[in-house]
């Protein structure tokens, strides 16, 4: 029997009554009438040259047949079934993507999500790392955490919180003074856009009215999260923001030995203004700004 002359019908209602031993318990759970069953079995039957049941009295059995053919077809019922589901859930379930830097995503984002799961456990979070500005226009991402002054023209912007930078580095550097830095490299991470305000190594010497040790030989990335890294490996001082860097300082794997600390520029939830937000979206922020 070819599968384009396969009897489906007639097989879904023999799974049925072999599974549950009894025509008119099947036709109970199909929405049919008995009859209606037994004319399908029979059908079946007639169609593959199988005897499938023994009728009896007050119940039916399998045949040596039927009770070949019942397994695979609940095996592939049962398979059916639970794709089906999966993909129906998959289709039900909101999805909320935000766009942030790898810095941000890996090292702010990435931690608190356990946290966002217990609380919104019917949302799907996607979260997009790059240092690329997106254009919020698209509808393929819903927030953007945006880094500066601003202004975000044509965006709905909200601020989480400014960013503070400090000098940090591995314990076992044994750095505790100012005076140390002219030992051990100074580990920095370029500014995609070069501005006065950008919290450098420059600027920090200038607020803490010290001179920049000419001596002290430097390492250099160009993302962020990698020059945390190479702090947390012990390659050298790092000037970072605390904010990403909370867990390593808890876990005692990088110390803040001195000051001064000095402003970095300011985290910034934004949506576009054109497209309102969903209720998902909506819940999101909030989640967003409330951990800020």
């Amino acid at each position: 029997m070819q599968r384009r002359s396969l009897p489906l019908s007639g097989l879904r209602v023999f799974e049925a009554a072999a599974r549950l031993g009894s025509f008119k318990a099947a036709a109970k759970e199909l929405g049919v009438t008995p009859t209606a069953v037994s004319h399908q079995i029979r059908a079946l039957e007639a169609q593959t040259g199988l005897l499938l049941f023994d009728r009896h009295v007050r119940r039916v059995s399998l045949t040596d047949a039927g009770t070949q053919l019942y397994p695979v077809l609940r095996d592939g019922f049962d398979a059916f079934e639970a794709t089906l589901a999966r993909l129906t859930h998959q289709r039900t379930r909101t999805q909320v993507t935000i766009s942030a830097t790898n810095a941000f995503t890996v090292k702010w984002l990435v931690p608190r999500m356990a946290d966002f799961r217990s609380r919104h456990p019917g949302i799907d979070l996607q979260l997009q790392a790059s240092d690329d500005v997106v254009d919020l226009r698209s509808t393929a991402v819903d927030i953007a955490i945006r880094y500066g002054r601003g202004p975000y023209p044509g965006l709905v912007t909200q601020p989480l919180f400014t960013d503070r930078f400090a000098p940090v580095a591995n314990p076992r550097l044994g750095v505790e003074s100012p005076d140390d830095l002219a030992r051990v490299p100074l580990i920095r991470f370029d500014w995609k856009r070069p501005q006065p305000e950008n919290p450098t190594w420059e600027r920090w010497f200038k607020v803490a009215q010290r001179p920049q040790p000419r001596q002290a030989s430097q390492l250099r990335f160009s993302d962020e999260g990698h020059a945390i890294q190479a702090a947390v490996a012990g390659h050298g001082v790092a000037l970072v923001s605390l904010a990403l860097i909370s867990e390593e300082l808890e876990a005692g794997h990088l110390v803040q030995p001195f000051g001064p600390e000095i402003d970095g520029h300011t985290y910034h939830l934004a949506m576009y203004a054109g497209r309102p937000p969903s209720a998902s979206v909506q819940a999101v922020a909030h989640w967003l700004s409330t951990q800020a």
